[in-house]
């Protein structure tokens, strides 16, 4: 069921609608949050930064005696803590833009990319290119494991967003109850083909490929933010141009046909957009699940549905929501690193039975 129809459903059922707040004042909340979330992140660690030398390790101002800890302070913000905080706000921003794109491209808010096997189809093919750049057959191109990771990365989600695609849709309808059997059939293939990676690994392969199954952001660099910078930035440009055709895609393809949108050139940018951002989201830290989900259903409560404002706010709530679920992750269990994969399970698992259970009652009214 539509998110349109759901929402017609509910009025004709004498449902008071919800009171959304402004989509300025969201979005101004959303930047506050981030602030103080990546001002939090800077200042806790196993190296604890106390908030009074924070200014003076950014650099910010000088202080008038030597600290003899700003060496210290500044490798740590520099070296460790901003590559690792700037990789998870943009891996959580282009997360949760996926998801809301997804979700506005079929239809239903259930549609996510870990949850259907993309993530799960890039985090293969980043295995399958850390076994044979490791192997004798790819030494050659052992020193390319830098590059051909993200590539692989992206080739894996584009090519398991397709053939999702291509499974749930005939003659120019796509069929959600399809969309999403296809997607738990695809990450199960998926999950196997890790498992047998993992089987013939060596133990150094498959600590890497561990590395994919948690999810973790130890291994930010500044490199590594080079590659999601340009990637987050495309995403944002590109939705600009068809946050106009997801919402008319809601009214269904017909109805949007008929408002001037060319649907299936909707559908194909959405689609490598999507492999894009989940692809290279998936190179840089492995397999995070249900960020998609929340992020953008929340949201959805709060400003509405119109992707003009949805995609943008979602990509700032993803952002908050991954530093401080990494900030947690390095902290809770110190001086241990828990998978930050486990954290956004444990709290997207139980949200994504709240919305089951919702489309249940509003299926049984």
């Amino acid at each position: 069921m539509s998110l349109a129809v759901d929402s017609k459903a509910g009025d004709l059922r004498g449902r008071p609608r919800t009171r959304r707040r402004p989509a300025p004042l969201t979005i101004a909340v959303l930047l506050v949050a981030l602030t103080i979330a990546a001002v939090i992140a800077l200042t806790v660690g196993a190296a604890g930064i106390p908030l009074s030398r924070l200014p003076a390790a950014l650099g910010l101002w000088q202080q008038g005696a030597a600290d003899p800890m700003a060496p210290r302070d500044q490798l740590v913000l520099w070296s460790i803590r901003i590559p690792r905080i700037a990789a998870a706000a943009m891996v959580g921003g282009l997360l949760a833009m996926s998801g809301a794109i997804m979700q506005g491209l079929f239809r239903n808010p259930l549609a996510d990319p870990a949850l259907v096997g993309v993530s799960s189809g890039g985090a293969l093919a980043a295995a399958a290119a850390i076994v044979f750049t490791d192997s004798r057959m790819g030494e050659a191109l052992r020193f390319l494991q830098t590059e051909l990771l993200p590539l692989a990365a992206f080739a894996g989600s584009l090519v398991t967003t397709a053939i999702l695609y291509g499974i749930s849709s005939r003659s120019g309808r796509t069929s959600i109850a399809i969309f999403l059997l296809a997607g738990v059939a695809i990450g199960a293939i998926t999950n196997a083909g890790i498992g047998l990676l993992a089987f013939i690994a060596d133990d150094r392969q498959l600590r890497d490929i561990t590395f994919w199954l948690l999810g973790s952001m130890s291994g930010a660099t500044w490199t590594k933010d080079a590659m999601l910078a340009p990637v987050l930035l495309l995403g944002l440009a590109t939705c600009v141009f068809i946050a106009r055709g997801l919402d008319l895609l809601v009214l269904g393809e017909a109805d949007a046909f008929h408002g001037g949108v060319d649907v299936e050139r909707l559908k194909r940018i959405a689609i490598v957009l999507v492999a894009a951002m989940t692809g290279v989201a998936v190179s840089v830290c492995g397999v995070i699940g249900f960020v998609g989900i929340v992020v953008p259903h929340l949201l959805r409560l709060v400003i509405g549905p119109a992707h003009r404002l949805l995609l943008p706010a979602s990509v700032l709530l993803g952002a908050v929501l991954l530093v401080g679920a990494d900030t947690l992750a390095r902290t809770i269990v110190a001086p241990a690193e828990m998978p930050i994969g486990i954290l956004t399970a444990a709290v997207g698992a139980p949200f994504f039975l709240g919305i089951l259970l919702r489309q249940r009652g509003l299926a049984t009214l």
